[in-house]
Parts: C-alpha cells; structure tokens; sequence
C-alpha cells in the first residue's frame, strides 16, 4: 500500500477509538461525505491496512487464557508443508518469518499448562517441524496497539507539510 494520507490516518484513529464506530458518524466526526469515507475503508480493507474484526476477541474469552511463543526449526525443504500444517491448528494465532536463528515464531493459546503441552507437541509433530521451544507468557504487560504510531505518523505530516511536505 502506498503511503497513508491525513484523512486514511484521522479515520484509522477514530476507529482506533471504536472499532465499531458506523462510517456515516466516521464521516461526521471529520467533515467528510459518507461516500468519500466508505471509498477509504474499501481502499484500506483492500490494501491489507485493517485487521480483522476477529482479532478483537481475546483468546482469554473463548477459554484459551494461557500464551506462549514457539520457535521453530524446520526443514527448509520442507517449510511449506510445515506452513500449512500450522495453519490447521486452531491455537496457533500467528507465525512469523524471523531474521536469526529460528525459523518460524508462533504466537499460540492454550487452556492451561497440560493444553499448552498437546498444543506444542501438535506443532512438533507437523511435517519438517525438526525441533520446537516453548516460552509461556506470564503476563501482557503493553497490549496489542497503533494509536502511538498513528499519533505519531500526524504529527509527522503536519510537521512535515509545512515543509513542502504532502498532507
């Protein structure tokens, strides 16, 4: 996606606010014709920028309170299949592709220490898995967040178009 514009960021913070927030009060809030809002969400849904509205349910609420990390080595032959392995595994929220020595980073749910151990032991038994290690999260100490990056993206443009900058 090309670079966010003033009006992507003021709509994106709104819905920081309320997620939920309807897009005619959106277009309210900033002056702007509920069409005109509507194109934006469309551009941004589109371009990957919004999450999915699943990702506000926390794990916690549908029994899962327990979390962890896993890092993964595989068999680089093999990484597909491992890929899609995971993706089957309902526990597992996300799997990154990190710099280093690990191979895949998951992000995974549990209902307490025992369905943390089947969880993990599901993940060492997908294909070109070759050896997994498990941190558990004691406890989330900063949320899941953008509103500062948002914030700060604003104040970057403003400080920025009166420079020749775009806004």
């Amino acid at each position: 996606m090309s670079e966010l514009d003033t009006t992507d960021r003021r709509i994106l913070l709104l819905l920081d606010q309320d997620a939920r927030m309807p897009t005619a009060m959106i277009a309210a809030e900033l002056g702007l014709a509920r069409g005109t809002v509507q194109a934006r969400l469309d551009k941004l849904k589109g371009a990957g920028a919004l999450r999915l509205h699943s990702s506000r349910v926390t794990p916690a609420a549908l029994g899962r309170p327990v979390g962890a990390s896993v890092q993964v080595e595989l068999d680089q032959h093999q990484i597909g299949a491992a890929v899609a392995a995971l993706a089957d595994i309902p526990e597992v929220l996300e799997c990154f592709a990190p710099a280093g020595s690990t191979d895949l980073l998951l992000r995974v749910v549990a209902r307490d220490p025992d369905d943390l151990y089947r969880v993990s032991e599901e993940i060492r038994l997908c294909p070109g898995i070759t050896r997994t290690s498990t941190s558990l999260f004691l406890r989330e100490v900063i949320p899941y967040r953008v509103t500062g990056l948002l914030a700060h993206a604003q104040g970057e443009r403003a400080r920025g178009s009166g420079a020749g900058g775009r806004a």
